[in-house]
């Protein structure tokens, strides 16, 4: 199950996890439209190969398994699914399934 990040995430959007990121699965990036107005940083689930480099990375440790997210953000599995769907719909294409 993909990577999932959560809520202490929300106003900090630090870039790390971005710049280790092998496979380019976390938005939106500083440089791309919409991260002003972002709440937070959000992995793409159907893209994430599960390699857990952007989980040390995460100064908030807001980043988890999807099987390991805590309860009480058990929605941001949803979240961060939904904030994709959206990207898709808008035209934004993925860049590892375009």
């Amino acid at each position: 199950m993909a990577f999932v990040i959560t809520k202490p995430c929300v106003g900090v959007k630090d870039t790390a996890c971005v710049a280790v990121c092998p496979c380019d699965v976390i938005h939106p990036t500083r440089d791309e439209p919409g991260f002003a107005t972002a709440d937070q940083l959000f992995i793409n689930p159907d893209s994430c190969i599960d390699c857990a480099l952007c989980v040390a990375e995460c100064p908030v440790n807001a980043i988890f398994s999807g099987q390991d997210v805590p309860a009480q953000w058990g929605n941001y599995v949803e979240k961060n699914a939904t904030y994709f769907r959206k990207e898709n719909a808008a035209g934004v294409r993925d860049p590892i399934n375009p």
